[in-house]
Parts: C-alpha cells; sequence; structure tokens
C-alpha cells in the first residue's frame, strides 16, 4: 500500500496532530523569510512521555512541478522521561519551531507530523508567491 494511505490530515482547529504552517503569502525572491510551524496551535496536543508530537518536516513544493524539497525536518526529543519515571522529567520539548529559508520561485509549502500514538499528520498546502 502507498504510503498516502496511512497520512491523515484535516483542519488545525478541530484536530489537535495537524502541523500548522504559518508564512507569508508574498515573498520577494532571495529574500530571508520566517516560516513557524506547529502542532496544537487551536487545540493543545499532549507533550507526555506517553503520548507526544515526535517530529516536524516541512517540505516546498516548486510551481510546476511535483519535487517536494524537504525544507526542514525538527525532532522533539524530551517529553518529562527521567530516571525517576514517566513524566517526573525536568525539560519538555514543545511542537513548535521556526524556519528561516528564502525563495527563488513560487511553490506551496506542506507540513507533516508525526504522533507517537496516532502516526502520520500532514496540512493543507500554503501557497507562497515569489514576486
Amino acid at each position: 500500500m502507498a504510503l498516502n494511505n496511512y497520512i491523515k490530515s484535516g483542519d488545525f482547529k478541530g484536530e489537535k496532530h495537524v502541523p500548522v504552517i504559518e508564512a507569508p503569502a508574498q515573498v520577494a525572491a532571495g529574500e530571508k523569510v520566517k516560516i513557524e510551524v506547529s502542532v496544537g496551535k487551536d487545540i493543545a496536543h499532549p507533550n507526555t512521555t506517553e503520548h507526544h508530537i515526535a517530529w516536524i518536516k516541512l517540505y516546498f513544493i516548486p510551481e510546476g512541478t511535483q519535487l517536494p524539497y524537504e525544507v526542514a525536518a525538527v525532532e522533539f526529543n524530551v517529553h518529562g522521561e527521567s530516571p525517576a519515571g514517566a513524566n517526573e522529567g525536568p525539560v519538555y520539548s514543545e511542537a513548535e519551531a521556526v524556519v528561516v529559508t528564502s525563495f527563488k520561485q513560487s511553490g506551496k509549502l506542506i507540513a507533516a507530523s508525526y504522533c507517537n500514538i496516532h502516526g502520520l499528520w500532514e496540512s493543507e498546502e500554503k501557497a507562497i508567491v515569489v514576486a
């Protein structure tokens, strides 16, 4: 079976697993752009040893192609683990990241995230226009 049979999607306002992309709709060619990716923007996702977001990946697909470029892959590695027990640790990663990039042409951004219990999730496409 194809991988896309296992990737879930939805509206982040009603589904806590869907990654959110926050980026300008238009940028100048070569301009540095901050893109924020996160999970749990409107509905908080648990961040525990037992249930957490392990990573988010951001992809760019140039206009007129179907070739995705992996822009960034961010891992979230601590979720309260400790020798004292689950959720007793001193630090927790949050499923948010800022990526700085630049574009030479227009295209679309897509994000994917992985929940250790509920699997793979993807965002809707977000168009970015290079003017």
